[in-house]
């Protein structure tokens, strides 16, 4: 019900944040601010006694102290339907495609996620037909996996792939502080392919209000979270967490609340929790699984951004040099598929990546100008057979083919009592060179 009392005086404006003096309002209410500049959403985001802070989405530009001020008695909803699929919005939910409003079924975001005693255990394996993901670190449903990355890696590009060909039914991508023409080619390499269909996109490019990078986790967390409970499958990909949370810095900053490591909140590590623990397999539902870019800048891991975030999640994908690195990363759930994949999995990956640990100090050796021996040579090769087979990402192929070019990688390169794998399956699966 809306509160009908207005107010109409305004006691401070600092950037996009306004404080007055309000009775009855509760925290992340949404409120109704009409200005010179026209009437615009605003969120209660701080309560001090009879003081009320407010987040105004489009800006405070052109709002000024006497502005009226109504609020609604409510917290921010997005709508869900159907009709979501194949469709782009903005963070606070308003159609960026030109088509329609949807206004279906108005949910609440930001709830509390699902109780843990009302989770399945992950079991069921997330293909992407992606080596690096599928055979080495497989994702599992209702995972929560970071893509660490510095600045100017193809990680779009990445999760665009992802988006592609990972078997799901819905994918929820939930874009913060993209540049524009980052969000077309997004939209575009999707529509092109046929995945749009199967999409909805929240999207924060970088000259919308900052107010609107916070909301995109929660709006597209909500969205999948419908889906879910609908019986869908759900893929949930974000970029980037880092702007995510410098928006929560911005912010913080405005409110001259006391800095924490480097600037940031000192509730950085909840503000991120409460977003990757929305992952869940519900029981006799669907499942939602987190992918979420995480910039290093600098590329240092020890930043507060990527730092708070490994210890929220279930391992990481590290991308450098536009490959996913099989050293650093890891997912701490694959164990629970890679025994039901095919008897060969776990075996191959072990031998697979422990051949390319010999590798690297082969390349390392050789650049100091050891003088290489016949053993250092067959690393040398399968060293370059397993970065152009495996790492690129360009590579598609189902898990299943992964293996089998495991197995032909290492026969060209090794002879078989070379590689330490078990003769029984040596037997089975070497391949006639």
């Amino acid at each position: 019900m809306f509160n009908n009392k207005v107010y109409h005086k305004i006691d401070a404006l600092s950037g996009s944040v306004a404080t007055l003096r309000a009775e009855g309002v509760k925290y992340n209410e949404i409120a109704v601010v009409e200005s010179r500049a026209g009437t615009s959403l605003a969120q209660v985001i701080k309560l001090d006694g009879p003081n009320v802070t407010l987040q105004i989405f489009a800006g405070a530009r052109g709002v000024d102290t006497a502005a009226k001020v109504r609020f609604l008695g409510e917290t921010m909803k997005v709508s869900f339907s159907d009709a979501l699929l194949g469709r782009a919005f903005t963070g606070s939910g308003e159609p960026r495609d030109g088509g329609p409003e949807i206004e279906e079924n108005p949910s609440p975001i930001g709830q509390p996620s699902v109780n843990p005693a009302k989770r399945i255990m992950p079991h069921q394996m997330v293909r992407t037909n992606i080596p690096m993901i599928d055979l080495f670190n497989s994702l599992v449903k209702s995972q929560k996996l970071p893509i660490f990355a510095k600045a100017g890696e193809p990680y779009n590009e990445l999760l665009a792939r992802i988006a592609l060909q990972a078997d799901s039914d819905v994918i929820v991508i939930g874009g913060m502080g993209l540049k524009y023409d980052e969000y077309l080619k997004l939209r575009n390499t999707l529509d092109k392919s046929g995945a749009l269909s199967k999409t909805v996109m929240y999207v924060h490019t970088a000259a919308d209000p900052t107010v609107e990078c916070v909301l995109v986790p929660d709006v597209s967390l909500a969205v999948a979270e419908k889906f879910a409970l609908s019986g869908k499958d759900v893929l949930v990909l974000l970029t980037n967490m880092t702007s995510f949370a410098d928006a929560l810095k911005e912010i913080a900053i405005t409110m001259e609340q006391i800095p924490s490591n480097r600037g940031y909140p000192g509730d950085l590590y909840s503000q991120l929790a409460s977003r990757y623990e929305k992952a869940v397999d519900f029981d006799g539902a669907g499942s939602i699984t987190i992918l979420a870019v995480t910039t290093m800048p600098g590329d240092d891991v020890t930043h507060p951004v990527p730092d708070n975030t490994g210890y929220i999640t279930e391992g990481q994908f590290y991308l450098r040099n536009g490959r996913i690195e099989p050293f650093g990363s890891l997912s701490r759930l694959k164990q629970q598929v890679n025994k039901a994949t095919r008897e060969d999995h776990r075996t191959v990956m072990d031998a697979m990546i422990k051949l390319y640990a010999q590798y690297k100090e082969t390349v390392e050796k050789q650049s100091m100008g050891f003088r290489m021996s016949a053993w250092d040579q067959k690393l040398l090769k399968y060293g370059e057979a397993f970065e152009k087979g495996m790492m690129d990402l360009s590579v598609n192929i189902p898990l299943e083919q992964a293996l089998d070019l495991g197995w032909k990688i290492l026969a060209q390169c090794f002879d078989k009592g070379e590689v330490g794998i078990p003769t029984k399956l040596s037997d089975k699966f070497w391949p006639a060179v």
